[in-house]
Parts: C-alpha cells; sequence; structure tokens
C-alpha cells in the first residue's frame, strides 16, 4: 500500500503494518496493560499488629465496670490499627510482545485510516526555540500533535518541552496511549521505515 508524504512523493509502505484491521479488544488490553505498569502501587496502612505499643491491657479483665480491653490499638481505639489496611500491590498485567505489536500494527492502520497520520520527509527545527516550533506547527494546522522521528533531535525536544499539547518520541519510545492521545500523529519517513522494521 502507499501512504502519502507532505509536500512529496508518496511511499510504499507494508500493508501488515499500515493496513491491518483496526482490532479494538486488543488496543484496550494493551492501554489498560500500559496504564496499569505505570501505577505505583506502593499504597499501605498499619493493621493492629503494625502500630506501635498496645502491648499491656489499658486495665484489668475484671471489676472496673468497663468494657474488657486487651490493648489500646484495636481498630476502635484513636491511634489504633486499621481493620482493613490496604498493602503494597503489583498492578502489572502481562501482555505478550506479539499481542503488544499487533496493538501498535492496529493504532496505526486506523489513524492511517482516519486520515490522523500525517508523514513528512523529515522534522526539525533549526533552534531550541518554542515559538520557532509552533510557527511551523500552526503553518501545518496542527495544534494537537505527537512527534515521532527515528531519532530525537534535541532542539526539537527542547522547543516542545514547553507546549502542552505538543510531544516529541522516537519510534521505539512511542506507546499505545501517547498515539491515540493527540489529535495527529505527525511522523517522519525514517520513523515510518523503523515502525516497518520493528513491527513487520
Amino acid at each position: 500500500m502507499q501512504l502519502n508524504v507532505t509536500n512529496a512523493q508518496a511511499i510504499e509502505v507494508s500493508e501488515a503494518t499500515f493496513g491491518s484491521e483496526y482490532n479494538e479488544t486488543l488496543v484496550h488490553q494493551a492501554v489498560v496493560a500500559y496504564m496499569a505498569g505505570g501505577r505505583q502501587g506502593s499504597k499501605q496502612q498499619k493493621t493492629r499488629s503494625d502500630v506501635s505499643g498496645g502491648g499491656k491491657r489499658p486495665w484489668r479483665q475484671k471489676g472496673t465496670g468497663r468494657a474488657r480491653a486487651g490493648t489500646t490499638r484495636g481498630p476502635i481505639w484513636r491511634g489504633g490499627g486499621v481493620t482493613f489496611a490496604a498493602r503494597p500491590q503489583n498492578h502489572d498485567q502481562k501482555l505478550n510482545k506479539k499481542m503488544y505489536r499487533a496493538a501498535l500494527r492496529s493504532i496505526l492502520s486506523e489513524l492511517v485510516r482516519l486520515d490522523r497520520l500525517v508523514v513528512v520527509e523529515d522534522f526539525a527545527v533549526d533552534a531550541p526555540k518554542t515559538k520557532v516550533l509552533l510557527d511551523k506547527l500552526n503553518g501545518m494546522g496542527l495544534n494537537d500533535v505527537l512527534i515521532v522521528s527515528d531519532a530525537i533531535d534535541e532542539n526539537l525536544y527542547l522547543a516542545a518541552r514547553n507546549l502542552p499539547h505538543v510531544d516529541v518520541r522516537d519510534v521505539q519510545g512511542s506507546d499505545p496511549v501517547s498515539l491515540i492521545a493527540y489529535d495527529k500523529v505527525l511522523v517522519t519517513v525514517s520513523a515510518v521505515k523503523k515502525f516497518e522494521e520493528l513491527l513487520g
């Protein structure tokens, strides 16, 4: 299949990478797994056995007229432990490499179908200036965009750093969430070839 390139000749690309059928279930699974992997999972509270103190009973068992109490660290006491205390959890979800690559192929193909993938010969800025990049993107009619190249250009990265709706990634750094989060995905021809190498 052919992929249109802005202000240049169309390029021949792999049908498997940029023309596969959209698998919503697989893409959802990949997105959920990616988001789950970013969770810290370090939340923790103390149960009655974790709280310091409480070894000596506050008063004797019988004769005081008060309810019996064996510790001052039970859940009904101020300063006591939590009844069902939270424990650290690992939220990671397993996703096979084959499935992950298939999900990326599915996303790229859908971006092409929805006309959200913009291919350019090359994309760079001469200086790390936000205004220079902004003018360049405005000239192309892009404001909410992910820029993907085969290698991150430092000037481009620094220029985009302060723009809330612009992100710069290399091919290896592209993930399911970032690819679907932006209105448009701007990719260079070399990045397209790299995608084909990695996902083909």
